[in-house]
């Protein structure tokens, strides 16, 4: 691909579209939603690569950043035909992609011509996405130039180690992104809960909470369609839908839940599936799962229909840094049955916005789920209560304390 994506476009595209993200109402000087005078150097591991939780994310922050008066250069690995059209000026960094999992890419460092592109735009902070070599590469270069850093987590890296038989590593990964949030100036976090957890590592001083929003305009019950369920082969009301969404990695907890779903069939309850979502694991997932229904990756009006025409959302994956999944499925009217996870346990609360079930317990997701396969106004009460408390998580409201962040940290540098 060509060094440089010129795509400011992307704004005005993702307006076009519906999307309210960065939509709002003009930033008041010296507010919060004020960014003007910010010049960001946004470093991602794959900002167009994997239309990910945390590649959305950064999208949206980009968007609304430049809607209210700031300037944005993003530096990540880029792929010939881009997941989605990204947001931001992006430059491309040399990569190669990751050995069996070749949708993720590694820069291997900040190379001369980026330093050299950094040097003309002029940055005021550096902003860190991931905790890669690129990411530390960039660490040690804000350094060099007298930039702060303001990092941001959105994966918990140091689970996945064990779905790949890399358990024996976790140490070496913990030690590493000590050092890496360590030498931060400033972590932005997801939760209250992460939150208390780097608290305990004496970085509270420097901490503060960026979450998620759900597009409500996009996402919602009145997206249910009985026509579409006949048409996938379900009827309204002679059967629950229970939905996966998300990455088909093995991280995402894809061999519980078959596992949850054979217990069910164990049970004499006739399970079959809707999948959304891609991945490599595609495969090992179906051979597994058996009768299912896989849509793959669908998105916009089409992703939210088929996820409110379903009943039941099961995540077991305990990887998550804060659960978009959950929150499409909280604000789709659906009942949620999680794995009980510092990142759920922050949205959902057991028992009346949804149900939060010991990480690995396979049988105790089972439970929960024929709980509610057998009751459908259980169903309809959790779903009706996580509508309501999905309310309160719009991206319209969650960006103002980066905006804090990046000013609290220029004030730290210049020893105000």
């Amino acid at each position: 691909p060509d060094p440089i994506f010129q795509d400011t476009e992307g704004v005005r595209r993702m307006e076009r579209s519906g999307d309210q993200s960065f939509s709002s109402a003009a930033a008041i000087p010296g507010s919060l939603t004020d960014a003007s005078g910010l010049r960001i150097a946004l470093f991602s591991g794959n900002y167009n690569c994997v239309r990910d939780g945390a590649n959305r994310a950064l999208n949206h922050l980009s968007g609304y950043l430049l809607a209210h008066g700031a300037a944005v250069r993003v530096y990540a690995p880029t792929v010939a035909r881009p997941a989605f059209a990204p947001v931001g000026d992006l430059v491309s960094i040399p990569s190669f992609p990751i050995p069996g999992r070749r949708e993720y890419r590694i820069a291997p460092r900040l190379t001369k011509e980026a330093k050299e592109d950094i040097a003309r735009f002029r940055p005021t902070h550096f902003h860190l996405s991931a905790p890669d070599w690129l990411g530390t590469s960039a660490q040690h270069h804000a350094r060099t130039i007298g930039v702060p850093v303001v990092t941001s987590l959105h994966t918990r890296f140091e689970k996945y180690l064990v779905y790949y038989h890399l358990g024996f590593l976790t140490g070496w990964a913990r030690r590493r992104l000590h050092r890496f949030y360590e030498e931060s100036d400033f972590i932005l976090v997801p939760s209250q809960a992460v939150a208390r957890e780097f608290a305990a590592e004496g970085w509270g001083g420097k901490m503060g909470i960026w979450t998620r929003g759900v597009d409500h305009a996009l996402f919602g019950p009145f997206r249910r369609d009985a026509e579409w369920r006949r048409a996938q082969g379900y009827g309204e009301g002679e059967e629950a839908i229970l939905l996966f969404l998300g990455r088909l990695v093995l991280e995402k907890g894809l061999d519980i839940f078959a596992d949850t779903v054979a217990a069910l069939r164990r049970r004499g309850l006739a399970v079959r599936p809707l999948v959304i979502g891609e991945g490599p694991a595609h495969a090992h997932f179906a051979a597994r799962l058996g009768d299912a229904l896989f849509l793959g990756h669908i998105d916009g009006p089409e992703l939210a229909r088929a996820i409110a025409s379903a009943d039941i959302l099961l995540n077991p994956s305990a990887t998550e840094a804060f659960g978009n999944v959950n929150l499409e499925a909280m604000a789709s009217g659906l009942a949620v049955v999680s794995a009980d996870v510092p990142s759920a346990a922050t949205l959902i609360e057991n028992g009346r916005t949804g149900l939060l079930v010991p990480a690995s317990g396979v049988e105790a997701y089972a439970d929960a789920v024929e709980r509610l396969i057998r009751s459908r106004e259980t169903r309809r009460a959790l779903g009706e209560a996580a509508v309501k408390a999905s309310a309160a998580y719009n991206w319209d409201r969650v960006f103002g304390p980066v905006i804090d962040a990046y000013r609290k940290t220029a004030r730290s540098v210049r020893g105000d």
